[in-house]
């Protein structure tokens, strides 16, 4: 199958024309849903834990967003063993102490097993990340954190490490989902690799479970490696799963510009609540962390009272979520017992405000 090319196009205009079947007269607009486990012989593709035409055609969005070769996988945790499966035996990861908790667990856990050693470093200290690389093999960025909303002058990372160690420098990726391909691509800071939780913004409907790891162009060994692992560990989506994310990612544009304009909106409402220590906000995207008063109880009695936002443990959605992250046992020590993560939705934002204030009254 062939796709329809559209160069040269800006990310809100590709994330609705690639993807799609070429306009021959009669064509369908929308690819369909390749359900098949079997392909005849002799073909480019020998068998459907390789490849899969409904993958392809949002592996197409993704690697043009982003700048790269995207493969697209079960889960974004799965999309994150896969980098982090690069790692030779008892090999090194650098990491922000606040990442994605699955992100966390899946390096303790393979930490747990002697595979690896784990170098935790502040998001924001340039420097500090750049001096841990010495004789690491995997740096794993993530920008804006999750939940600390920390940002990592990933530009900076990057001269750093090519004027430190050259061709020695560990291989570099950075997890893109809470900034998504329309806030920033890494890829063209000459970062190595982005994952994605699909999940999240790039579906956009809380509905589906789905990961990508795309590659920098020019990084082919990388490339085959990411496909090899996906297809020998069995780490694939369904056709139909793709389909939904494929879908989802044609409102990403809209989404994320109507989430963002609440997200502005709220932020400056809540840095003037009385109920309110600290709001982390990285200044663009549609993710808030507030530090309310009273500690972990107050957070999670705001969270139990909130009607409109939807107490969750997800985010990206177009409905908003709420949670105080600290009620999972893999989050860092550090993050604060009384921080609750916002994912803010496109509901009307006057709608949001009256729900989430009456919910910080009430558990005041």
């Amino acid at each position: 199958m062939t796709f329809a090319q559209h160069d040269g196009t800006r990310a809100a205009t590709q994330v609705v024309a690639l993807g799609r079947p070429d306009r021959t007269p009669g064509a369908p607009v929308n690819v369909p849903v390749t359900l098949t486990s079997t392909y005849v012989a002799d073909g480019e593709v020998s068998y459907a834990r390789v490849s899969n035409p409904t993958w392809e055609a949002l592996e197409e969005v993704l690697g043009a967003l982003e700048g790269g070769v995207a493969r697209v996988f079960a889960s974004g945790l799965a999309a994150v063993a896969a980098v982090v499966g690069t790692v030779p035996a008892a090999g090194v990861v650098v990491v922000p102490r606040h990442v994605y908790s699955g992100t966390t667990a899946l390096l303790a856990e393979r930490v747990g097993a002697g595979a690896l050693q784990v170098r935790a470093v502040d998001a924001e200290d340039v420097e500090g990340i750049v001096s841990a690389c010495e004789g690491a093999d995997l740096l794993m960025l993530e920008s804006p954190t999750n939940p600390m909303m920390e940002l990592t002058d990933v530009p900076a990372v990057m001269r750093g490490l090519l004027a430190r160690y050259g061709a020695r420098r560990p291989l570099v990726v950075c997890d893109n989902t809470f900034a998504t391909p329309l806030g920033q691509q890494p890829l063209r800071w000459g970062v190595d690799a982005v994952v994605h939780s699909a999940t999240k913004y790039l579906a956009g409907h809380s509905d589906v479970l789905l990961g990508a790891v795309v590659v920098a162009p020019d990084r082919v060994a990388l490339q085959e490696r990411v496909h090899t692992y996906r297809s020998l560990h069995g780490a694939i989506p369904g056709p139909m799963e793709a389909w939904l994310v494929l879908r989802g990612i044609r409102t990403l544009s809209v989404r994320l510009e109507r989430a963002s304009a609440s997200a502005e909106v709220l932020v400056g409402r809540l840095e003037e609540h009385p109920a309110v220590q600290h709001v982390r906000y990285p200044g663009f995207g549609a993710m808030i962390s507030v530090e309310v008063d009273g500690g972990a109880a107050a957070a999670e009695a705001v969270c139990a009272a909130a009607r409109l936002w939807t107490h969750s443990t997800s985010l990206g959605g177009v409905e908003s979520q709420l949670e105080r992250r600290r009620r999972h046992a893999p989050e860092a020590g550090t993050v604060p017992d009384n921080l609750i993560r916002l994912s803010v939705g496109v509901e009307d934002v006057e709608d949001l405000w009256a729900d989430l204030e009456e919910a910080l009254r009430a558990a005041g």
